[in-house]
């Protein structure tokens, strides 16, 4: 089977990649070859492109080719899709976008979230624009047989990358430097609400199983695993790992989102809603998908990782100053 990643050396690509030349595809990934933290795994091959700034070079660097599956990592807006849908109408048996599970309903109607689950997210952008794309493949579905797939990925982490509710993205370590020392953590809310981590290896595990995959055209998936956690379970096991006591403090979200905007999407229209996610239709298609790796597990691999080279442990201070202010007008506010 040969397929195109067009990115593929991100958190979640990076790990299908490698399960997908394990498994004797014909990779290819397209990017902009700029990435420091992923390498491309033996035996695929690098298209050099960047279809942000260069769409006629990228359409020449693909003439000749077609693909039994194409995936785009990185398309975000409607404009991005309507530049795919002009890349690659005829050069693929499929097409699968990436969307985001922060883009079912907010907050749900129910906790069980399956894909029948409106889409609906009026606190995030990111979401709404993932909503946005969807109905625009799905019509060039229905009214142009284009054959499209999609994806929606919940939190899926890996070595690199421990994602609690309040963690510094690029600079993963902060939080845990922070557990180390014994600094009060935030978590939003009471810290009760249900969540679910995905190891990016058992992800990429139900992915490539929907790579060629005639009854996955026109259809929605969501891909996670089945442990279901508290927040508060979810920071315990981070560190118990790390062997030291949680030093813990609830603050309300939107205490939160009123210091840092960015909390508004990803804390009150994303991780403070309990969601548990229905995954028997990806089951159904993909039989051997199934969910290995605990959080618990999969929080010792990465801190592993990270502790393996202190050049990983890159800390975002100005992310512990802004923690440190949202604990002071809590404190404040509650001084019991």
């Amino acid at each position: 089977m040969k397929i195109l990643f067009i990115g593929g050396t991100g958190l979640i690509s990076s790990a299908c990649s490698e399960l997908a030349v394990a498994r004797g595809m014909e990779l290819y990934i397209l990017n902009r070859g700029q990435s420091k933290k992923y390498h491309l795994p033996e035996g695929a091959h690098f298209l050099a492109g960047d279809v942000y700034m260069d769409e006629a070079g990228v359409a020449r660097t693909l003439a000749g080719h077609r693909f039994d599956a194409i995936v785009d990592w990185i398309a975000f807006t409607p404009q991005d899709i309507e530049r795919d849908l002009r890349l690659f109408a005829a050069k693929t048996g499929q097409f699968v976008f990436i969307s985001s599970a922060s883009a079912y309903q907010k907050p749900p109607a129910h906790y069980i979230i399956t894909e029948e689950t409106p889409l609906e997210n009026p606190f995030w952008e990111y979401s709404r624009n993932k909503i946005a794309c969807e109905e625009r493949l799905m019509r060039a579905y229905r009214e142009e047989g284009f054959p499209v797939t999609i994806v929606r990925p919940s939190l899926t982490y890996g070595p690199s990358q421990i994602p609690l509710c309040m963690g510094s993205w690029p600079h993963p370590y902060t939080l845990l430097q922070r557990m180390k020392q014994g600094r009060k953590t935030i978590i939003p809310g009471d810290g009760t609400s249900l969540w679910v981590f995905t190891w990016n290896g058992d992800f990429a595990k139900g992915f490539l199983g929907l790579m060629g995959n005639q009854a996955a055209i026109g259809e929605a998936f969501h891909i996670t695993s089945d442990e279901v956690l508290t927040w508060n379970q979810a920071y315990e096991a981070v560190a118990d790992a790390l062997g030291v006591k949680l030093n813990a403090v609830h603050i309300p979200s939107e205490l939160i989102a009123a210091y840092d905007a960015r909390a508004l999407g990803s804390l009150i229209g994303d991780k403070v809603n309990s969601v548990v996610f229905d995954n028997r239709k990806i089951k159904a298609l993909v039989p051997d998908f199934e969910c290995i790796d605990s959080w618990a597990e999969g929080v010792r691999r990465s801190i592993a990782w990270f502790e393996a080279d202190p050049k990983r442990q890159t800390i975002d201070e100005s992310a512990n100053q802004l923690w440190d202010r949202i604990i002071e007008a809590y404190e404040k506010a509650f001084p019991a």
